[in-house]
């Protein structure tokens, strides 16, 4: 997928009307490109501040002159942003609204339009090119006496950069990350906040569970554990780290990125990976698999007598489980990858282009190309 086409499939992707294939096109897009990255993040913020305009804006007499020197040197940026494309109808987040929804308003469209231009566009830009003192989450307690510190965590109080949350045994608190999304800890859990930018929200799991709801691009939010680092994809999933420092990750929505020293699972909705400390991500899994799948699941990833482990494996598979399949490939040892292969592709054929050689070679564009033919049954 191009740039031009990404940024064009924005407002689609945002408000969740993407078919998954759309959406994990656009996803891997930008898992790859810096720019369009930064360019959905501004989107968004534009976005947020469009929906909080009113209906009607009546400017002053003497008001054009101030708009007409902040627009100087400004016009491509303008142009560009009255290109934002419109092409199915939206349903309006309460916190977004289309650039279809927000044309069709009974407003002075050309004034509430030289608006959105001259204060949306320099308010974006001078906020972010100031530097200071990063914002902090909100916490609100849910039950019990979720503590920030040596402090207990008020009503919507702030929980700063390099603050650490802790709940007990009776207690439950909520983080609004930002406008990007909730945070639900759960008890005897402990959290740091350890960064707070308009491109990054990154926080440290040190221990208990906790359930996130995120809506926004790819790779903005992060969630550090002691065996793993969960990469957010625009999703909904929880999180629980035990004593020992292993982790267990199930997502309900969207995608999430499991990595650690190179090492990389992707897990999609309906599935579940165990990362254990100094090894990283296991294999994903859907939940709905056998008892059977998952134990060899597990043995094979521990090395527990790999071969036979790995026929119960196959033998268990069924079409969705190729999603376990897949990852195991650049996993094994060159013997057991070709069986694999040889099971992967009897559950469903590899596509035109996809050569057994080339996966056993582990090419990385077949495999790209399998995995894409692959996802539509992982949903």
């Amino acid at each position: 997928m191009t740039c031009g086409k990404t940024q064009q499939e924005l407002d689609d992707f945002m408000t969740g009307r993407l078919v998954p294939a759309e959406r994990s096109e656009i996803e891997r897009h930008l898992l790859a490109c810096p720019d369009c990255r930064s360019y959905a993040d501004w989107y968004r913020d534009l976005a947020v501040q469009v929906a909080a305009l009113p209906d009607s804006i009546e400017p002053s007499r003497d008001f054009w002159p101030d708009i007409s020197s902040r627009l100087s040197g400004r016009e491509d940026r303008a142009a560009h942003i009255v290109r934002l494309p419109a092409r199915r109808e939206a349903a309006v987040h309460p916190r977004r609204v289309s650039w279809n929804a927000w044309y069709r308003r009974p407003a002075a469209i050309t004034a509430a339009l030289l608006v959105l231009i001259a204060v949306s566009t320099l308010l974006t830009f001078n906020v972010r090119q100031q530097p200071g003192q990063p914002p902090a989450w909100t916490v609100t307690g849910l039950s019990g006496a979720p503590m920030i510190g040596l402090r207990r965590a008020s009503e919507g109080g702030p929980l700063q950069v390099g603050e650490w949350l802790e709940t007990d045994a009776a207690s439950r608190a909520e983080i609004e990350v930002g406008d990007i999304g909730q945070v639900e800890l759960r008890p005897n859990s402990r959290l740091r906040l350890l960064q707070s930018r308009a491109n990054e929200q990154r926080m440290a799991l040190d221990k208990g569970s906790m359930r996130a709801l995120i809506l926004a691009p790819p790779r903005l939010f992060f969630v550090e554990t002691p065996s793993a680092l969960a990469v957010d994809l625009g999703c909904a999933y929880e999180l629980t780290v035990d004593p020992q420092g292993n982790g267990h990750l199930a997502v309900t929505a969207g995608w999430v990125s499991l990595e650690f020293h190179g090492r990389e699972s992707l897990v999609p909705a309906g599935a579940s990976c165990v990362s254990r400390r100094g090894l990283g991500p296991g294999t994903p899994y859907f939940e709905d698999s056998t008892s059977d799948f998952q134990k060899a699941l597990a043995a094979v990833d521990l090395h527990r007598s790999p071969d036979a482990s790995l026929g119960v494996l196959l033998s268990e598979s069924r079409v969705r489980d190729t999603l376990s399949l897949w990852h195991l490939l650049p996993r094994l040892s060159p013997e057991r990858r070709e069986v694999v292969w040889t099971r992967l592709n009897e559950l469903l054929p590899a596509p035109p282009g996809v050569t057994r050689q080339g996966v056993l070679d582990l090419n990385q564009t077949m495999l790209d190309r399998w995995k894409d033919d692959l996802e539509q049954f992982w949903f």
